[in-house]
């Protein structure tokens, strides 16, 4: 008789634990996730799967970077249009349009920004490591101050090691050296970077590595920034690793074709406030510089940070503006093209409009099922006038966004699902006729060396293609 009751005791007792444990990561879920969608994926979870389900949304569903991140660096004030510039006569003077035509735009940049516009900058355009490398080199090898890097990828090999000593005979004259690394990143290339520099003594810092107690699993939520600050006054940013991938002169099924941007003028303060608020996060330790840096040259600037941590989707909301504002012509280069609905609908809007829009993809990634999920967000722009453009090999790694010919962003961020809703990411939005457009220039003959994909082509896969495109399409959120 004693072992029924006890036999029935723990049976209410496990199910008491299982519906408390539902009810409460149920609500969470139900509070706190922003997407309908995911909330019901997480809630489906804590019913279906007694407990097995409130531990998985407890190690990967609750997002506590956010609440880590305003700890660390305080809760950024309201957004409002109204506290930020319109076109001044100086940006006017530069970019020489209408003012109407770009009062929407500077608006949507410092409202969800919360940053000015800077002026006075230099921006140069380095095409492939085979430009960017030697003069990053030359950079880390003239510093006096101090050294900020941060990389997704650090991989040995002979663009590595020519980083790792120049990074080490900076340190040993006295610069600060510090370098921060995606810490899955350092897990999956297994380098050999952070125990050469720290042997050295170079501060380094993984991003959110990956522990079992506590818990911190967040394999997607990546810091895919790619930032060197040298001295406070110059400063590299792009789409490149550092890696020997980047040279075209790589084996052929490694060569990627990319951009790197060199930065000098007030900008580079924003950009080092990115490097100090990432090193911060990541290690705890407060970095205090104040230098103001002249003008160099006739950009108008403004850096863009975006990442799981924020409110808002600053970057998405940003790019949605630029093409609402659009007039003519947009010029997207992208290596991966998983978009929201709200990118889409932007595109698609701009082209019914009249605007020429044209997005330029690799022919073929180094991921393939992204290239195939992607055909089905393809088809629809195809049929809303988007013209789509597929580059030849190397692989075209190149995120580029230019608007009117005055208007760009350059950066680490791609457009899929990655980057918009999972990946800390950097980009810099660009006002200013002439550098532009050589951006345009740049995109415009990528386009002339690319072969149109049609709709005549996407009806033509066979049933078995259009399956494999369409499984993979499903995955897309999490691609």
């Amino acid at each position: 008789m004693s072992s029924l009751f006890e036999h029935e005791t723990l049976r209410w007792l496990l199910l008491a634990i299982y519906t408390v444990s539902a009810v409460v990561t149920a609500s969470h879920a139900l509070l706190h996730k922003r997407d309908p969608r995911s909330a019901w994926g997480w809630i489906a979870a804590c019913w279906l799967f007694p407990l097995a389900g409130a531990i998985l949304y407890y190690l990967f569903g609750v997002n506590r970077l956010q609440q880590r991140a305003k700890k660390l660096m305080g809760t950024p004030p309201p957004l409002t249009a109204t506290s930020h510039e319109t076109p001044s006569p100086r940006l006017l003077s530069v970019v020489g349009v209408d003012p109407v035509e770009l009062r929407e735009l500077v608006r949507i940049g410092g409202a969800m920004t919360t940053l000015p516009l800077a002026f006075g900058n230099r921006v140069e355009m380095l095409r492939n490591g085979e430009q960017a490398y030697p003069a990053m080199l030359k950079a880390i090898a003239e510093a006096q101050q101090s050294i900020d890097l941060c990389t997704y990828i650090f991989e040995a090999g002979t663009v590595g090691d020519e980083f790792v000593a120049a990074l080490i005979a900076a340190h040993a004259r006295g610069v600060q050296v510090r370098v921060l690394v995606d810490g899955m990143s350092a897990l999956f290339f297994a380098s050999p970077v952070h125990q050469q520099l720290q042997a050295k003594g170079v501060k380094t810092a993984r991003f959110l590595p990956p522990r079992w107690f506590p818990p911190m699993l967040h394999v997607n939520l990546r810091n895919h920034r790619k930032l060197l600050v040298i001295d406070s006054r110059i400063a590299f940013t792009g789409g490149m690793n550092i890696r020997d991938g980047h040279l075209l002169s790589a084996p052929k099924d490694e060569a990627t074709a990319d951009l790197q941007f060199r930065l000098q003028g007030p900008v580079v303060q924003q950009l080092e406030q990115c490097f100090i608020d990432d090193w911060q996060f990541a290690t705890g330790e407060s970095i205090s510089r104040n230098v103001q840096t002249a003008g160099e040259g006739d950009t108008a600037c403004r850096v863009i940070t975006d990442g799981p941590n924020e409110d808002l989707d600053k970057l998405v909301m940003i790019l949605t503006g630029a093409l609402a504002n659009a007039h003519h012509r947009v010029l997207i280069l992208t290596p991966y093209f998983i978009p929201n609905a709200a990118l889409l609908a932007a595109m698609q809007a701009a082209a019914l409009r009249g605007v020429e829009v044209h997005l330029l993809l690799p022919a073929r990634s180094d991921q393939r099922y992204v290239d195939w999920a992607a055909r089905k967000y393809l088809e629809q722009l195809l049929h809303h006038q988007v013209k789509v453009w597929l580059q030849p090999a190397p692989f075209a790694h190149t995120k580029l966004l230019v608007v009117d010919g005055f208007y760009a962003q350059i950066g680490s961020a791609n457009l899929d699902q990655r980057s918009l809703r999972l990946n800390f990411e950097l980009v810099v939005e660009l006002y200013d006729r002439n550098f532009v457009q050589t951006l345009a220039d740049y995109a415009e003959s990528a386009r002339a060396q690319s072969v149109a994909l049609t709709l005549a082509q996407l009806d033509s896969r066979s049933l078995a293609v259009r399956l494999r495109d369409s499984l993979c399409w499903l995955f897309s959120p999490y691609l």
